[in-house]
């Protein structure tokens, strides 16, 4: 692992030397380095999975509609006002005048009505289609009004450019040119991606004012760096600024007078999914008996040491629309007895390429009732792939789920395990929690190492960068 981390530390250190930042970080200036434990997948919002990548459209590179403020109220942006029409199912937008793309472009209700008609379309694939059912045409009567419905997607959708993807059909999006070099209305521009490395991006000098104004960096620059090793080695050494740390390497990055930790709510659950459409998972005494073998308050405290809850269900009790639960026990005769005796092998898929502590804790506990698991591990894209991929080739597989205030994931969680989720959130609660497509293991925190130079730095239940913008780095 020592040979691994260093030379993952070497690739980090010429990913800082392409920025002009060599020398640690006093040099940088007004560039920040963030680390990504993986590639972005994809800035295109219509076919994201990745949570990093999904916060970048949204707070860099994009815009949305609107957005939530640290209180998680829906707030104008894009769309600076909107009007329900009497029966509810129509809500009429006003944009903000003076938005341009980073070619010189506007940006018109055109862009909105071509990025609503996209995501509507099952060609496309976009991860929320099923919070779009209710919409049933997507009018542009001018270049500062639409009209629609369902706001609360519009949260997470960033609008796209139409006069650039416009010509692309809809089911060869994932092969668009736009995906390699985007053409945003964000506070920050695209310069350059080097697939596996680095995503830069620079600050859009004419920002509008009315969203905020021109961020107060340079640059941002999204690093890639797989190896938890390397990502706090590079952190420590002044070669990056903000880095995602494990929960052990808290205590030592706080020793560090030139870091801070941030700890901070998320609605990122974990679980294991289970694939419903075949066997073993088919079978509900098997998903419950799996349940039943897990210990969560041991996997809080043994492996994410405190920066987490165990977890219930989808959703976290910090958000409104939480519906407590019975608790399943620690129960591992009651698990052996669902199984009268079997050994039932599986193959458990997770992201990673370390030594799976998480992964063992589960193998070992479900296989003292009689399951024999296989942990596979592979990297990020090949993962979601696999889970998310028309095919769903998975038997089972360990996933953080990134939420939102709105609970839009849930359904998609459903259909990704083959069991349809209801819309309503707590009858979805309730369906979670009697039929077991997931075993729920814990809800997650954030925890990331920051080097005390960047200020003003919020981050909260939205993510690592809703409040970008209002950085800036001392002297």
């Amino acid at each position: 692992m020592a040979g691994r981390g260093g030379a993952l530390l070497a690739a980090t250190a010429l990913a800082v030397a392409g920025c002009g930042a060599v020398g640690g970080a006093e040099r940088r200036g007004r560039t920040v380095l963030f680390a990504s434990g993986a590639d972005l997948q994809s800035v295109n919002p219509l076919l994201t999975l990745h949570p990093l990548a999904k916060q970048v459209q949204r707070y860099v590179l994009l815009t949305t509609l609107s957005r939530y403020d640290s209180a998680l109220v829906p707030q104008p942006y894009l769309a600076r006002r909107w009007r329900w029409s009497a029966d509810r199912r129509t809500l009429t937008f006003a944009l903000q005048p003076g938005v341009r793309w980073h070619d010189g472009a506007p940006t018109t209700a055109r862009d909105v009505a071509w990025t609503l008609d996209a995501a509507r379309d099952p060609a496309t694939g976009y991860p929320r289609l099923a919070d779009l059912d209710d919409v049933a045409s997507v009018a542009a009567p001018d270049d500062s009004t639409v009209v629609d419905a369902l706001p609360d997607v519009f949260t997470d959708l960033a609008i796209l450019p139409a006069h650039l993807l416009d010509t692309v059909p809809h089911a060869l999006l994932r092969q668009a040119g736009w995906n390699e070099r985007p053409v945003g209305n964000g506070p920050f521009r695209f310069v350059a991606h080097e697939p596996h490395r680095r995503w830069v991006f620079a600050a859009n000098p004419d920002f509008p004012a009315a969203l905020g104004g021109p961020p107060r960096l340079e640059r941002f620059i999204v690093v890639v760096v797989d190896e938890p090793t390397a990502k706090l080695a590079a952190l420590t050494a002044g070669e990056l600024d903000f880095a995602g740390i494990s929960a052990p390497h808290a205590t030592f990055v706080r020793r560090d007078p030139r870091l801070a930790v941030l700890d901070y709510p998320l609605i990122f659950p974990y679980g294991i999914v289970f694939n419903t459409r075949h066997a073993p998972f088919d079978d509900h005494r098997v998903r419950l008996a799996a349940a039943l073998a897990l210990d969560r308050q041991e996997i809080v405290d043994g492996y994410t040491f405190g920066f987490s809850t165990v977890a219930d269900g989808p959703v976290p009790p910090i958000l409104p629309q939480y519906l407590p639960v019975p608790r399943l026990p620690v129960a591992p005769d009651s698990a052996r007895a669902l199984l009268v005796g079997r050994r039932i092998p599986f193959e458990l898929l997770t992201v990673g390429s370390g030594e799976a502590p998480l992964e063992q804790m589960i193998q070992a506990r479900l296989a003292a009732v009689g399951f024999d698991v296989a942990i596979r591990q592979l990297e990020l894209s090949a993962l979601l792939d696999r889970v998310y991929g028309p095919r769903h080739a998975f038997t089972a597989a360990v996933l953080g789920i990134a939420g939102d205030p709105g609970l839009g994931y849930l359904r998609p969680l459903g259909d990704l395990a083959g069991m349809p989720v209801p819309r309503d959130p707590a009858a979805a609660q309730r369906l979670f929690a009697d039929s077991l497509p997931v075993a729920w293991l814990y809800h997650a925190r954030g925890v990331n190492g920051m080097n005390r130079r960047v200020r003003g730095v919020t981050m909260d239940v939205r993510g690592e960068l809703p409040t970008v913008t209002r950085w800036w780095t001392a002297p």
